[in-house]
């Protein structure tokens, strides 16, 4: 069993779209029309396009909605990137004006920051031990 796909909710595709691949950095895997206004849309770690994709979902379901905002109110994040150092992406990303909610927190082998990815997620980004 292995993990190939799982999701972030997004209240805008194409925003989203712009986010994840001109600030995050991760590249296009697939962009196909489902009718309407919404696409089958993935990206893909620019390290290794053919590794997990995160499909960028529309957040049209009700359940969506109290779902990300208690995750939010709560300051949970709703899913975790891994990097290479926390706190040279905590200032990459800051400088291109992204928010954070959670500056670099050092917890044993651990490093993490929570940041806000303009669609409705609370997005921790981290730097595992090996």
């Amino acid at each position: 069993m292995r993990i190939r796909l799982t999701s972030v909710f997004v209240d805008d595709q194409a925003k989203a779209l712009r986010f994840y691949t001109e600030i995050l950095g991760f590249a296009v895997k697939h962009d196909v029309p489902m009718g309407g206004e919404h696409r089958w849309l993935t990206v893909t770690s620019a390290d290794e396009p053919d590794g997990t994709e995160l499909l960028l979902e529309p957040a049209g379901h009700p359940a969506v909605k109290p779902y990300r905002d208690a995750l939010v109110q709560d300051g949970i994040p709703l899913a975790q990137f891994a990097v290479d150092d926390v706190h040279a992406e905590y200032e990459r990303l800051r400088a291109l004006g992204v928010r954070f909610t959670q500056e670099p927190l050092e917890m044993g082998p651990v490093t993490t920051a929570v940041l806000d990815d303009t669609c409705g997620n609370l997005i921790q980004i981290a730097t595992l031990p090996e």
